[in-house]
């Protein structure tokens, strides 16, 4: 009875567990089921999860953004031609795995092993044996393989070529690059981009190495924009989406003065001199006097920037960073420092040869000398000696005071490439006369080139320029000009034609060492240069082949349209004098500068601009590159000379006498003839002392005269 009361208890109890355990399954469940209503009811309610913006969420699930890459700015010359702009180019990986095909089944591996092989090898530099090799590799597995460098930096047309077989397999990879198209072209001056990966944003962008490039980084980088949009789970665009774009702003162009012409004329005539002399620099360049624009320069040694063959040779732009003793074109200098101080009498005499100061010895290149000789022949023949007198004379400061006129010792006179600032050795008298002559000072070329602008343009100095305009991406804004620029006026303009007349006679008197420069159709100025190159102790070296050599020229001599200035450094054959290589391969690109300057001029008719006000008078004048002068206060031409429709002499300019009382102009370096000119529009009596350009002149510039006023002019060669 017992048992059976114990069995029913315990039944019981079961049924009353599995009930309580059913009931609280069922509310644990309950629970469970309305903490999930509750969750799903606040997301729908608030559209947030653990903090976390639902509708945002999805909206970045389906978003597709991407980066709308900027173009850099070309660099372009005096003629829009480009000298760098963007492009693209190729990568080459070629997919091998059998297992790549397409959608619908077609394979999309490489098939004919054999043929693509020998594509490749007569597109790529890469031979069909190692391109065969590449397209099977050791191992089996492999599902790409690339062809290392002949694979990369693949052009366009090579690209196009390739593709024109219709291979199965070949793939390429576009990135962003920089083309040169005229490879060795000006190369240092122009400068080199590179693929350069930002830190920040990981994105691939061209960036400046130097030259242009480089110094006008800011001008020609471009801002990438961006692109985002809505897909659906095929890609395709949501209508009701949500879509942004900021478009990219491409970089500005920068536009040089190089003239293509004649910098490709140069590049050639470089070539040959560097073959005949074999230096191991050299530097050449070609300037507008009037504007100061650098029309043409090459250094060597050079690169290609499209293939970077000779990039290791030289980084540098030796033009503004390479400091160089000039040797004896100084002696340009050191002459118009004498003349315009008063202390140069050309006629006066001295002994060649050697000359002692103190302990130390000055010697001529000629150290037996010409005996008894005038300083006029000693420039002419470029004595050391005459130059080390004509210091003593002036004094040492009144020679430094002219060495900083002339700047030759100030930095920056570049839009490119910050220049290296002279150094100078002037303790010591024979440390201050040897600066007389190019020893114990160092220099840039463009410094150099710089203090010539004062000689060329009768005392006017004006700095180089590389830059003309940089202008908006589509060349319709102009962000920023660069005009002539006037850096100083060291010395008067009547200095300045006198030295001239010296530098010609350093060309063709009988005894000048510079007869090699002479040109044909054009009287030349110049002075060439021989200074002693120090070895890496700082002593100078020995031989023939130990020098750097160099040859200032302006011409025509009266006038200086262009200057050319040249270095070449330690040429290793001297079968040629270096003066005859210089000469027969640079004189080309000059002459070849002023018959373009020459025939462009010489097609203008000088307008009529009698009765014209001055304003617009000057305007039509200066649109045409008509040189003219203003004689008079008045607002109105009254009269002209030459007449209009008279054919344009280079020599001569336009004179414009006005309704107001009559200004003397400054007569300085006017020829004979155009002041017989001037006379004869403005009835004034003319008295001529001599031969050649006007040195001095009775009536001061600016002053007032009356019609048959008297003048005296003095003439100089």
């Amino acid at each position: 009875m017992i048992n059976k009361q114990n069995q029913l208890h315990n039944q019981q109890q079961a049924a009353r567990n599995r009930r309580n355990f059913g009931r609280i399954f069922l509310f644990s469940v309950s629970l469970i089921f309305v903490a999930i209503i509750g969750s799903f009811s606040t997301k729908a309610l608030f559209k947030t999860a653990n903090g976390v913006d639902l509708v945002h969420k999805t909206k970045l699930l389906y978003n597709q953004s991407s980066i709308i890459q900027a173009q850099r700015g070309k660099i372009v010359a005096n003629n829009n031609d480009p000298l760098a702009e963007d492009t693209n180019t190729y990568s080459l990986y070629a997919v091998i795995s059998k297992k790549q095909k397409s959608a619908s089944g077609k394979p999309e591996y490489v098939q004919n092993k054999k043929k693509t092989a020998k594509i490749l090898s007569e597109n790529l530099p890469v031979s069909y044996d190692a391109a065969y090799k590449v397209l099977n590799p050791k191992n089996k597995k492999a599902f790409q393989v690339e062809f290392g460098n002949a694979g990369n930096n693949i052009g366009l047309m090579t690209k196009k070529k390739i593709e024109a077989h219709h291979l199965t397999g070949l793939n390429f990879v576009a990135k962003p690059a920089r083309l040169y198209p005229n490879g060795v072209f000006a190369s240092h001056i122009v400068g080199l981009a590179s693929l350069i990966q930002n830190v920040k944003t990981k994105q691939n962008n061209l960036v400046g190495q130097m030259g242009i490039e480089q110094s006008f980084n800011k001008f020609l980088t471009g801002k990438n924009g961006f692109k985002s949009s809505q897909e659906d789970n095929y890609g395709y665009k949501i209508p009701s989406g949500d879509s942004k774009e900021i478009p990219a702003k491409n970089g500005d162009n920068v536009h040089t003065t190089i003239n293509p012409s004649l910098q490709l004329l140069l590049e050639n005539q470089m070539n040959k001199a560097q073959q005949e002399a074999n230096p191991k620099s050299m530097n050449a360049i070609l300037m507008d006097t009037k504007t100061g624009k650098i029309v043409a320069a090459s250094q060597r040694p050079t690169f290609n920037p499209e293939t970077g063959k000779g990039l290791g040779d030289v980084w540098r732009d030796t033009l503004t960073q390479d400091l160089y003793e000039p040797g004896s074109t100084m002696k340009v200098f050191s002459l118009a420092s004498a003349i315009d101080s008063g202390h140069y009498n050309g006629k006066a005499t001295y002994q060649s040869g050697k000359f002692k100061i103190g302990d130390a010895i000055v010697p001529d290149w000629n150290p037996n000398g010409w005996g008894i000789i005038s300083f006029n022949q000693g420039f002419a023949m470029s004595s050391n000696v005459a130059m080390a007198h004509v210091e003593q004379l002036m004094g040492a400061s009144t020679w430094k005071k002219y060495i900083n006129r002339f700047q030759l010792l100030k930095n920056n006179t570049s839009q490119i490439d910050k220049q290296a600032h002279g150094i100078i050795q002037f303790k010591e008298p024979i440390e201050q006369a040897n600066t007389a002559f190019g020893q114990g000072i160092q220099v840039t070329a463009l410094q150099m080139l710089q203090g010539f602008t004062a000689i060329a343009n009768n005392g006017e100095m004006i700095q180089p320029q590389f830059i003309s305009k940089v202008t908006d991406s589509k060349n319709k804004k102009v962000v920023k000009s660069y005009s002539k620029k006037v850096v100083g006026h060291p010395i008067k303009a009547s200095t300045a034609i006198s030295v001239r007349k010296h530098m010609e006679d350093a060309v063709y008197k009988p005894y000048a060492v510079g007869q090699d420069f002479k040109m044909d159709g054009y009287k030349v100025a110049a002075k060439t240069g021989t200074a002693q190159v120090t070895d890496s102790s700082g002593q100078y070296g020995n031989g023939n082949s130990s020098y750097l050599y160099s040859v200032i020229e302006m011409v025509p001599a009266s006038h200086p349209r262009y200057i050319m200035y040249v270095t070449m450094k330690q040429p290793q054959n001297i079968s040629t004098p270096t003066t005859k290589v210089m000469g027969d391969n640079f004189n080309v690109v000059m002459k070849k500068a002023l018959e373009n300057k020459i025939a462009k001029v010489k097609t203008a008719k000088i307008p009529k601009v009698a009765g014209d006000p001055v304003s617009e008078a000057q305007n039509k004048l200066n649109s045409k590159g008509i040189q003219n002068v203003v004689i008079g206060k008045g607002n109105t031409v009254v009269k002209q000379n030459p007449s209009a429709d008279a054919p344009k002499d280079l020599s001569r300019r336009v004179m414009l006498l006005t309704d107001g009382r009559m200004t003397m102009p400054d007569l300085a370096g006017w020829s004979r003839e155009e002041v017989e000119d001037f006379a004869s529009l403005t009835n004034i009596k003319v008295s001529f002392n001599g031969e050649g350009n006007v040195t001095e002149q009775s009536i001061k510039a600016n002053d007032e005269f009356d019609e048959h006023a008297q003048l005296d002019v003095n003439l100089s060669n």
